[in-house]
C-alpha cells in the first residue's frame, strides 16, 4: 500500500509544481500530463494532472479549475536544520502570499507551509517544564521562526 497526498489546483499547476520542487533538495516532478477524456472539468485536454515528490514526500496534483481552496486543514510543513534554510524557504513562499503566525504561511497558490525549525522540537522536548514553557511562549509571539530568539528563551 502506497499514500500519496493529492492537490487539487484551481489555476497553474505546472508552475506551482515546478516551483515547490526547485526549493526542496531531492524533490522531482515524476510526470504531466493531461486527461484525454471528456470529464466534469472539462473538455478532452483541458485538464491537467502530475505526480510528484517533495523532499521524500509523495503528491499527485490536478488542475482543473475552482472547486474548494486550499485551507489550514492541509498544510506542508518542512523541518529546517538552520535558520539560513528557515529564512531561504519563508521568503520563496512567502512571495505573493501571506505571513501567519508561529511558522506558517501560505503561498501565491493559497497552500498552506509550516517552516519549522527541527531544534523547535528538541527545545519543546526538554525534561524540565519551565524551559518548554518559556520556548512555547516564544514561539507563540514569532511569526518566521528565529532559532536564536527560542534558544535564548530555552536559557530564560
Amino acid at each position: 500500500m502506497k499514500i500519496t497526498q493529492h492537490l487539487w489546483f484551481e489555476r497553474d499547476m505546472d508552475a506551482a509544481i515546478k516551483f515547490y520542487t526547485s526549493l526542496i533538495p531531492g524533490s522531482k516532478i515524476e510526470w504531466v500530463s493531461a486527461i484525454p477524456a471528456d470529464n466534469p472539468s472539462g473538455p478532452a485536454g483541458s485538464v491537467g494532472m502530475a505526480a510528484f515528490t517533495i523532499g521524500d514526500q509523495r503528491y499527485m496534483a490536478i488542475n482543473a479549475g475552482p472547486l474548494d481552496p486550499f485551507n489550514h486543514s492541509f498544510s506542508i510543513l518542512v523541518e529546517c536544520d538552520t535558520q539560513a534554510e528557515i529564512d531561504r524557504l519563508w521568503d520563496a513562499l512567502k512571495e505573493g502570499g501571506s505571513t501567519e503566525q508561529c511558522g506558517w504561511l501560505r503561498d501565491r497558490w493559497g497552500l498552506s507551509w509550516q517552516i519549522t525549525p527541527k531544534r523547535l522540537g528538541e527545545l519543546m522536548m526538554d525534561p524540565d517544564p519551565a524551559v518548554s514553557k518559556r520556548v512555547t511562549e516564544a514561539m507563540l509571539k514569532q511569526v518566521k521562526f528565529d532559532i536564536s530568539a527560542l534558544e535564548a528563551a530555552a536559557r530564560g
